[in-house]
């Protein structure tokens, strides 16, 4: 059993290897694309349609620049080998600042924040930079998927011994998917593999949260998303 765990353990170092080779090899003749597009931008387009050409260039650049990012993060945070700064932190003080950061493009798309903090400071022991990602990838992860015109309900609430992080919206297309499914690699809660996203987030988000010693829970019902994120309290 040992040898087979051993085995499995260098056959991920191997994988988050090669992504991340792979990734930096693709990243150079990207950040080229960027720079040269960045350029065209300044300089006078000969008509409207090589204007539009040039920004569905600029977008996609854009597109693949966060999707290899995604992928690098997602190798690292779920092979562990991200360094973990553990420190008493307030997920009441770390969400407010994280909503406020959200309100406005979720606003842009029609959604409306519900915030709810914990009573107290709801005190965990995490990585404040680590947790910031969870939070924004949930978040993100809202403004990409929610119905607009809906709400998106955040709460934080201590219970047990436990911190517990909830993150709830309407989807705007049918979740035809069970929860644990969504939690794989690429998969994404619609069947075209269309709009933005690179299908990582959740990944992310749930391999961050295990990383420090959370857990992150998905529940599909009907048409209702939530996420939760539950530590242990901090005294």
């Amino acid at each position: 059993i040992q040898h087979a765990v051993e085995e499995q353990m260098k056959s991920e170092r191997m994988k988050t290897e090669l992504i991340t080779n792979v990734s930096h090899d693709i990243k150079t003749p990207l950040t080229s694309i960027v720079s040269y597009v960045d350029l065209l931008k300044k300089e006078p387009m000969p008509t409207d349609q090589a204007k539009e050409y040039l920004d569905v260039l600029d977008r996609q650049a854009a597109r693949l620049k966060k999707l290899i990012e995604d992928l690098v993060e997602a190798s690292k945070a779920s092979t562990g080998s991200l360094t973990v700064n553990f420190q008493p932190t307030d997920v009441n003080v770390l969400l407010s600042q994280s909503a406020g950061e959200y309100q406005e493009k979720l606003a842009a798309r029609d959604l409306s924040l519900v915030l709810t903090t914990a009573e107290e400071a709801p005190m965990i022991s995490a990585d404040g930079q680590l947790l910031w990602r969870v939070f924004e990838n949930l978040l993100s992860n809202a403004q990409k998927y929610a119905m607009p015109g809906t709400r998106v309900y955040v709460d934080v609430v201590r219970k047990d011994g436990q911190v517990l992080l909830a993150v709830k919206n309407i989807s705007a297309d049918p979740l035809n998917l069970p929860a644990e499914e969504l939690l794989q690699r690429f998969v994404r809660g619609d069947d075209a593999r269309t709009g933005e996203g690179s299908g990582l987030g959740l990944s992310i988000a749930q391999s961050l949260t295990n990383l420090q010693g959370g857990k992150f829970r998905l529940q599909v019902d009907g048409d209702l998303f939530k996420a939760c994120v539950i530590f242990p309290e901090h005294h």
